[in-house]
């Protein structure tokens, strides 16, 4: 774990369990390497590296992160372009013009970018992304979506109750294998299109996805946040998740509530094709329930979320070729020009243009701008800190905002919002400021327990609010890839980040119930109130 400031204490890691789905353990069951060896931030006394000096001091080293958050309002927001590959260009461009502000020789600048881009934290999400988007198209070739329009029509789920039921079991799912993004990954690709043809609106089961993603992030005791939030205030796992439930059922309740009376207020779109769709859906794609299920079991069960992806596609690509869901081809093929020997085998085609494709291969593809993306994110990051910017705002938070308890925390919740708008993947940012966390609520003895839920919840909810975030782009990615929804199905199937940013309900209201709790004092408790070892039930 990262200590707090001037905090002689030992490191705990016992708590973690073994193989994480958030990816903090190896899976071996190795200590948690995440945020130690591989750790996001660095505090005032963190040595490691060089520092940069910037024309302009500290506040300098803020610019390429500045520009690129400029770039994403004005391309998403005002231009209404939700493209991934633009936004990639826009931070190559702030991280180019931050080097014009370096005093001196830029060559310590350059090998922070590098420093930045090999963090483990942005690898656990690419990691995630990955497995979940093989694993999602080849239930996908499976007719896994036919079986939901099926199971929907069956069950009567409406147009107008399929976003609150999407967000309710998004949840359920993103909990149990302790993933938001997988969660995220598995969901636009297949609850998504399915929702959308039965006439739910699109932004709104978009944004009732997210809020699911929110959900699981925050409350599951195998997610990545979960762990980081807990070791770093020096919590016992349990005890902060048992401490935080009535935080996310508070969020929750309104939140379903919310999804079920705007799914009868906003109109679905209009797909051509869509009638005949539902007419001919089926119900044997409804047997990767049991993948899916084989995935939440293996990751409940404690093993590394790599491990319990693998086995779900593993049952998936068995339970497709054994009961006829899809052929060799749908899951892998390989397309050559010229007819010869190896084009009887039954993952070898002919075609016109020769290449790799099928469900596997279109699963991790579709997520390659979004992962140089990431890269460059965290390597922006890392110069801000650095430079010293990072430092500047939570120095300037904890020595001009957080002068009495109530204050302490309002400035714990918007300071890991104004993070979270800089650092787009939840589990870097929450890294990042938690130390911050820790000396604010430290100096004000705020128990670590509440400590955990306040930096937790933010870090949660905002990395699927903010349209640049990594927990938004990774859903839209899914419906812009070279084989995404929006190719399979029509222009229709794309949702603007931005537009979804009213309707992430349960991330707004989260923030809320923290927002109001640190101004009442709603569940605050003290150090002496109850020690990190004892278990809150309340």
């Amino acid at each position: 774990m990262i200590n707090p400031p001037d905090d002689d204490s030992t490191d705990r890691t016992d708590d973690a369990p073994p193989g994480s789905g958030g990816g903090v353990e190896t899976s071996t069951g190795e200590e948690p390497t995440a945020v130690t060896d591989g750790g996001f931030a660095d505090d005032a006394n963190d040595a490691v590296g060089p520092r940069i000096s910037f024309y302009g001091g500290k506040w300098a080293s803020t610019i390429p992160l500045v520009v690129f958050i400029l770039w994403a309002i004005f391309q998403s927001g005002v231009l209404g372009i939700g493209d991934t590959n633009g936004l990639v260009i826009g931070a190559l461009l702030g991280t180019i013009l931050g080097m014009f502000f370096v005093r001196g020789d830029w060559k310590a600048y350059a090998n922070t970018i590098f420093e930045g881009m090999t963090q483990r934290v942005a690898a656990t999400a690419i990691v995630a992304w990955l497995w979940a988007g093989m694993f999602a198209e080849t239930l996908q070739v499976g007719g896994f979506v036919e079986g939901l329009i099926y199971a929907a029509d069956a069950l009567n789920v409406g147009a107008a109750t399929f976003p609150a039921a999407a967000f309710v079991l998004c949840g359920l799912l993103a909990t149990g294998i302790g993933t938001g993004y997988g969660a995220t990954v598995a969901f636009v690709t297949l609850f998504f299109p399915a929702g959308v043809l039965i006439g739910a609106n699109p932004v709104l089961l978009f944004a009732a996805i997210l809020s699911g993603a929110v959900f699981g992030d925050n409350l599951a005791p195998v997610s990545d946040t979960t762990i980081v939030s807990a070791v770093t205030q020096d919590a016992d796992i349990g005890g902060v998740v048992a401490s935080r439930f009535k935080y996310a059922i508070l969020a929750a309740v309104p939140a379903f509530v919310a999804y079920l009376v705007m799914g009868s207020v906003l109109s679905g779109a209009s797909l051509e094709g869509a009638a005949a769709l539902r007419e001919s859906a089926t119900a044997p794609g409804l047997l990767h329930l049991i993948s899916m299920g084989v995935v939440i079991a293996t990751a409940v069960a404690g093993r590394h979320i790599v491990e319990a992806i693998s086995w779900g596609l593993i049952v998936a690509i068995a339970f497709n070729l054994v009961f006829g869901l899809s052929s060799v081809s749908d899951i892998l093929v390989f397309t050559v020009t010229d007819q010869g020997a190896f084009t009887s085998l039954p993952f070898v085609a002919v075609g016109e243009t020769a290449g790799v494709g099928g469900s596997l291969y279109a699963g991790a593809i579709g997520f390659f701008p979004l992962i140089v993306l990431t890269l460059l994110i965290v390597g922006m990051a890392r110069i801000m800190i650095r430079g010293g910017g990072f430092e500047a705002i939570l120095e300037f938070l904890l020595n001009s905002v957080a002068t009495t308890v109530r204050r302490a925390e309002v400035s714990m919740v918007l300071g890991t919002a104004a993070i979270n708008g800089m650092i787009t993947i939840n589990t870097a940012a929450e890294i990042a400021i938690a130390p911050y966390i820790a000396r604010i609520g430290e100096k004000f003895n705020i128990n670590g327990y509440r400590r955990a839920n306040i930096l937790d919840a933010n870090t949660s909810a905002l990395g699927y609010i903010f349209p640049w975030a990594g927990g938004v782009l990774v859903g839209y990615q899914v419906m812009v890839g070279p084989n995404g929804l929006g190719a399979e199905y029509g222009p229709e199937m794309v949702v603007n980040p931005i537009q979804a940013v009213p309707y992430v309900f349960h991330g707004w209201f989260l923030v809320i119930v923290f927002l109001i709790a640190a101004v009442t004092g709603f569940g605050r408790e003290y150090i002496p109130d109850r020690t990190s070892e004892e278990v809150s039930r309340a």
